[in-house]
This record gives C-alpha cells, sequence and structure tokens, in this order.
C-alpha cells in the first residue's frame, strides 16, 4: 500500500522526485527505486500566534465526534481499567457518521493574529530576560539572520542535526515577532529540498512576523519558482549580480526502465490495484500510461496555478503578467529590477550596510545578528510566550513506515510502527492531554504497520480528539494513518489519497540463462514458490496473485469509506491509485478542511472545548532520535573547540565553549556539572575579594599592611 513504485515523476524546481524505496507484502519483499512527485517538500510554536475570537465561525450543529473502526475484537487493551477500556471499545466501533466530512461542520479559520503585549507583560518578560543563562541571551538590537536552504525536515529535530526543521524556523519567526531585542530578520534563501506544504508554513510565518512591524529582508543568490515564492513575500527581496534566478516554468516528467529491464533478461511481473495507480510503470512500463499522464497534467495544473496567483498578488501584478514573465525566459537580472520582480541588486555585504543604516549603526561597527542554531535557543519562557496548563500533545509521522527498526540508527528519517504505537498508547492514557494533533509527512509503506497503526488511532479517536494534519505528502499508507482522524486539514498543494494497491516480483529466468545460472527447488504446497525468482507464476499462481491484491484495496477502499462516511461506490470514484492535491481532496471529500499547523490547533482546541484565545502548550512527543553520525559530528567538534582553547591556558572562555556545546554534554549527563563549574567560577573573583579583606584583616591585628588587589579579571 506504498504510494510508491510509481513512475519516476519528477518537478523540475518546483517539484522534484519523491524516492521512497520498499513495499512489503506477506508474499515477499520488492526493493525499487520509487518515484514520487513531490512539490518541493513545537514546543508551544502557536501559543502566542493563537487564532483571534472573531474569526471562529459559529457552528451549524453540536457534533459529537465518535470514531469508527472495522468490527474486529480487541484481544488486549492498554488503559487504566477494563470499563473505561470497555467504554472507549464500544465507542470505536460505532460506523463514522458524526465526523467531520459527515455533520458538515464549520471550523475556525486558525488565522494567525499578532497582539501586542500590555504594561504587566512586557515587565514580566524583562525581567525573565535579566534571569536568563548566557547562552539564551541576545544582544539587544539584534538582527536575526535566518538562512534556509536543502532539506527541511516536519520532524522536530534535536541539538545534535544539523538539518532544518519547520517547527524550528517557524518558532524562530515568531519569538522574534515578540522579542524587543530582535530588531528585524535578514532571511537568506538558498535551493530547497521539501515540498510545497511545508513552503506554504513558512509563509504563512513569515506574514504572520510582517503583522508586528518589524522589517524582514530577504537575499537570494540562486533559486527557481519555489525559493522566489518565499522570498518575495519578505518586504525586500535583493539578490547579487550574478545571481541564478531561474524562473522559467514547471514541468513534470517520468523515466521507465521496462526497456532496461527487458535487455538485460529481468522480467517484472507487476499487480496494480487502481488504473491511476503507477507505482509499477517505472519497472514495467516503456513509456506514460493515459492515466498517469492525467493524473500528473492535474497535479501540476494545481501547483502552476496556485504559483501565479500568490505570485502575482505578492507583486502587485495580474496573471498574465507573471505568465509573460516565464516565457519570456529573462536571465538578466537587471530586467528583472526594471519589471519590479525584485527590489534591487546588491551584494551581502551591500545589504549589511543597509541594515546598519537603518539600525544607526556607525560603519565601523559589526551589524549585530543571531543565527537560526543560537536563537532557537531562547526559550518561550522567556518571552512570556509559554502556554497555559492546558495541553495539547504532537505527535509526528515522517518518512516511509515499517513494522521494525533496522539495525543503528545511522540517520534518516521513517515511522516505525511498533514505536509510534507506543506513542499513541501513551497519549491515549495520559490525563494531561486534551487532544491530539497529528503531523503527517509520508508517502506510505508497510500494509500492515500502516492498517495497526490505524487501529490504535482510531482507539484514540475514541477518547480524545484527534486532528490529523499534512505536510507535503499523506498518500497511500499516510493518508490511511489520516482517516483514523475526527478531523483531516491538509495544505492546498499537500500530496494525498493513492488509495491503491500495488505488489510486484521480478522472474529472473532468461537472466539465468544467459549468465548460466541454475537454480532447482522442490517444495510442498501449491503456492510455496510464490516468491520463486527463477521462473514466471504459473496460471494458478498468477490468479493468487491478483486476488491477494484486490483483496487488500478492498479493505483499504472500505475502511476509507467507513472513515470519511462515504458510500463504497462514491469512494471507488475518487480511489483508484489517484494522487490529489488537498484542495482537490478538499472538494471530493477526502480531507474536510484546508490550512496547517494554526488551523489543527485551532480545531483541536474546539473538539476539546478550550476557547481559542487561551494559550495551549504544544507538547512535542516525536522528536527525531539522536543518531551515531550526529554524536560523531558533535563530538569532533566540541573536541576540536576544546583542545584550541585548552592549549591557549583559557578559563572561562573554555566553559563559555561548552556551553555553547552544551547539547553534547546534556547526552552525556554532565551537563549539571559543567553549570555547577560555571556559576562557581563566576563567583570566584568576589571569593577572591572576600578572602583577600580577611587576610588584611589579619595583617592589620599585627600592624601590618596589605596592598589592595583591585579589580580581578575572569
Amino acid at each position: 500500500m506504498n504510494a510508491s513504485l510509481a513512475a519516476r515523476s519528477t518537478f523540475s524546481k518546483t517539484g522534484s522526485i519523491r524516492q521512497a524505496a520498499q513495499y512489503r507484502t506477506c508474499l515477499f519483499t520488492v526493493h525499487s527505486r520509487i518515484a514520487w512527485i513531490q512539490t518541493t517538500r513545537g514546543l508551544n510554536i502557536f501559543d502566542v500566534a493563537r487564532p483571534s475570537c472573531k474569526h471562529l465561525i459559529k457552528l451549524n450543529r453540536d457534533c459529537h465526534i465518535r470514531a469508527s473502526i472495522d468490527g474486529k475484537e480487541l484481544s488486549q487493551l492498554t488503559d487504566s481499567t477494563k470499563k473505561e477500556g470497555d467504554a472507549i471499545q464500544k465507542d470505536a466501533e460505532r460506523p463514522g457518521t458524526e465526523n467531520g466530512a459527515a455533520c458538515k461542520e464549520e471550523f475556525p479559520s486558525g488565522d494567525m493574529d499578532f497582539e501586542k503585549f500590555g504594561v504587566w507583560d512586557n515587565f514580566v518578560m524583562r525581567l525573565k530576560m535579566l534571569c536568563t543563562v548566557p547562552w539564551q541571551r541576545v544582544k539587544k538590537g539584534s538582527v536575526l539572520k535566518l538562512k534556509i536552504s536543502g532539506k527541511i525536515t516536519e520532524q522536530f529535530q534535536g541539538r545534535f542535526t544539523p538539518v532544518l526543521s519547520l517547527p524550528q524556523i517557524c518558532q524562530n519567526l515568531i519569538k522574534a515577532a515578540y522579542d524587543p531585542r530582535i530588531s528585524g530578520v535578514y532571511l537568506q534563501i538558498e535551493p530547497l529540498d521539501c515540498g510545497w506544504g511545508k513552503i506554504e508554513e513558512i509563509r504563512r510565518h513569515i506574514l504572520f512576523y510582517k503583522k508586528s512591524g518589524k522589517f524582514i529582508i530577504g537575499y537570494m543568490t540562486v533559486g527557481g519558482e519555489k525559493e522566489y515564492y518565499i522570498a518575495r513575500t519578505c518586504q525586500e527581496l535583493y539578490v547579487p549580480p550574478g545571481a541564478y534566478v531561474t524562473l522559467y516554468g514547471l514541468k513534470v516528467q517520468a523515466t521507465f526502465l521496462g526497456g532496461v529491464l527487458e535487455k538485460v533478461g529481468v522480467e517484472p511481473e507487476v499487480e496494480r490495484i487502481g488504473k491511476y495507480k503507477s507505482a509499477g510503470d517505472l519497472i514495467s512500463r516503456k513509456d506514460m500510461s493515459e492515466e498517469n499522464r492525467e493524473m500528473l497534467t492535474a497535479l501540476l495544473d494545481d501547483i502552476y496555478s496556485n504559483w501565479l496567483g500568490e505570485v502575482s498578488s505578492l507583486n502587485g501584478k495580474n496573471k498574465e503578467d507573471v505568465e509573460s514573465l516565464l516565457n519570456a525566459g529573462v536571465f538578466e537580472i537587471e530586467k528583472l529590477k526594471e519589471g519590479g520582480w525584485i527590489t534591487d541588486i546588491k551584494y551581502d555585504d551591500e545589504v549589511e550596510k543597509l541594515l546598519k543604516e537603518r539600525l544607526n549603526i556607525k560603519e565601523d561597527k559589526n551589524l549585530p545578528v543571531v543565527d537560526n542554531k543560537k536563537y532557537s535557543r531562547v526559550k518561550l519562557w522567556t518571552l512570556n510566550l509559554a502556554g497555559s496548563k492546558d495541553q495539547i500533545a504532537v505527535l509526528r509521522a515522517v518518512g516511509s513506515i515499517s513494522r521494525t527498526k533496522g539495525g543503528i540508527n545511522v540517520g534518516g528519517e521513517g515511522i516505525v510502527s511498533d514505536q509510534f504505537i507506543d506513542q499513541i498508547r501513551q497519549v491515549r492514557d495520559a490525563k494531561n492531554f486534551k487532544a491530539v494533533v497529528l503531523r503527517i509527512d509520508s508517502p506510505g509503506g508497510d500494509a500492515l504497520a500502516s492498517d495497526l497503526m490505524w487501529r490504535e488511532l482510531r482507539l484514540l479517536a475514541a477518547k480524545k480528539p484527534l486532528i490529523a494534519s499534512m505536510v507535503d505528502v499523506a498518500a497511500s499508507g499516510g493518508y490511511y494513518m489520516a482517516m483514523a482522524a475526527n478531523t483531516i486539514v491538509s495544505e492546498k498543494l499537500t500530496l494525498t489519497g493513492s488509495i491503491g494497491v500495488v505488489t510486484g516480483r521480478f522472474s529472473l529466468k532468461n537472466l539465468y540463462e544467459k549468465v548460466g545460472y541454475t537454480k532447482e527447488v522442490i517444495s510442498r504446497g501449491k503456492f510455496a514458490e510464490l516468491d520463486a525468482e527463477q521462473r514466471p507464476l504459473r496460471p494458478e499462481e498468477k490468479e493468487f496473485f491478483a486476488k491477494s491484491a484486490q483483496e487488500a484495496y478492498r479493505k483499504f477502499r472500505d475502511k476509507a469509506a467507513l472513515s470519511r462516511s462515504m458510500e463504497i461506490e462514491k469512494m471507488e470514484e475518487v480511489a483508484q491509485g489517484r494522487v490529489w492535491t488537498g484542495k482537490a481532496a478538499s472538494d471530493r471529500g477526502l480531507v474536510d478542511t484546508l490550512g496547517g499547523m494554526s488551523k489543527a490547533v485551532a480545531i483541536a482546541k474546539q473538539r476539546a472545548g478550550i476557547p481559542q484565545d487561551t494559550k495551549v502548550s504544544l507538547i512535542e512527543l516525536s522528536k527525531r532520535p539522536v543518531s551515531v553520525t550526529d554524536v560523531l559530528r558533535s563530538g569532533v567538534t566540541v573536541v576540536t573547540s576544546l583542545s584550541k582553547l585548552l592549549s591557549t591556558g583559557g578559563r572561562f572562555e573554555v566553559l563559555q565553549e561548552l556551553a555553547q556545546h552544551r547539547a553534547l554534554l546534556d547526552d552525556m549527563y554532565t551537563y549539571e556539572l559543567v553549570k555547577v563549574l560555571h556559576q562557581g567560577l563566576a563567583l570566584l573573583p568576589t571569593l577572591y575579594r572576600f578572602g583577600f579583606w580577611a587576610v588584611q584583616c589579619k595583617f592589620k591585628e599585627k600592624g601590618k599592611s596589605l596592598d589592595s588587589p583591585g579589580k580581578v579579571g575572569w
């Protein structure tokens, strides 16, 4: 049930290849390169950027949400008491006739409103700033230098990893809006490796930050449509004279290995259910099917139309002007300036000089800046932005789906069902969480793992409000998980759906004959050799193969219909393995409403009976685990820095460097010792002077004198 194995389709610049690698069935495992169209992919993040009461739309009716589940019996419940467990089980197995899709419920808008602090809040915030530790302090009048490039992950990253995470970027923009020490943001943009869901979330937070009245300046050296989409959201956009700005349009392409495999003697045997399920086309076809062409064209049109509309609005132009820009193939930066597509042509040092003038900083002085990583250390509590006692849990499902964890974690992302189910059960049993937001950024994966997580999520949704929020992609197994939620929220260009099944195997008979390899098998049982690669499937095996795939599809489709309160015939029309954008899925009932994280949190408040103007604490439960490579990378940095500092005989500087790399010390359980040393060292000057005073008194008693030590420097 993987949204994978599809024809290798890519969006140049705006949509690159999303590759997943594995599809499992109960019979065998097929490893292949899979292609996905990737629309180039909290810790109290929304405590302050909360939806205002004035944006809350009156409900048409009061719906009590009950989760639906298939009629299977649970062998064991993990709830605290059997009585409570029986109630949950009974409630969970109701048909989904009262979910968001069925009752046509209106949702809060989730708009992020900036609210200025009052006198008391400002006073409390400044008191907290005085109490902050050195590594969380920011110089007054600083500029937040936020550089975004490469991969941006949805999962909250640990302190070891250099990869940018969407929650951290969004949180820093919220903090900067309220932080009186931050005068503005300098946003530097390089080529991005993420989908349109994350792009839209970043853009939403930039717009929120602009409401604070502070400046935000964009600087782009290399970028296409995706990078320009973010950069133009800033108040001003500067590029260097030699910038590579490639605003030429969007395209989709597909590659096929059918001819290559035929030449080397490999025969793919693919069984797909759903005419749009193009997962097996990569290995089985030599050209694009008409159904796949129809689907990819529709996706491209949705992305292209959205880009034209938003960019024309940002530049104060109409769509025809934007299309003319793309069709003109402009590569001269001067013409972009003349057309009003950028603010000016400047190098990085010239932009910094401009910022100095704006902040009245002398030319011979350095511009006070704080980078994204350092600013991430600033706590929300320091800025008086911490949430209330009302807590909402945040689960993040990121990457391909598998049932078990394989070996040592050397990096990367993935959803391991065994581990994720443990988190789900912990949230369900915890009494402090009033609702749950499930963020999904997954193309799918193992079919059984998806079903097991769906079951646990259904039980969770029967006990607490569960809101699914889709990011870049939530297709196949990713959408399977979302179906368990009371409400599904999607970005406009999230890739979702793909309700279909594909499975396959390779026959290596011709290849073995070419190289002279022979393999004989002795078996008992009619279907014991289903995974025998030395020959093609026999007729009865092909029939068995096809029926098993059809049964898997039927279960997937029927559960989707049950969860979305749709007739099976209607679900069949939107299933068939077709991938939809979030907007198209919303029009067809696969998604309840459009929006991002703020919309999901607003709906979670609504379901939990929390007033919209009340701050809540978002508790992150799915931080990315630390990998071996992360630890080694950070460890080498610390050792190198310490060696350098110790060689110079530094004292206080050594502890400052330790503080900067306290993440490693945290995980080694020595950070508390370093804090004690730091505090003790800070008291040494006072202790020294006190000791000198005591000795001086002793000398005076004996009629002697002792020179004052003066100021002691540490």
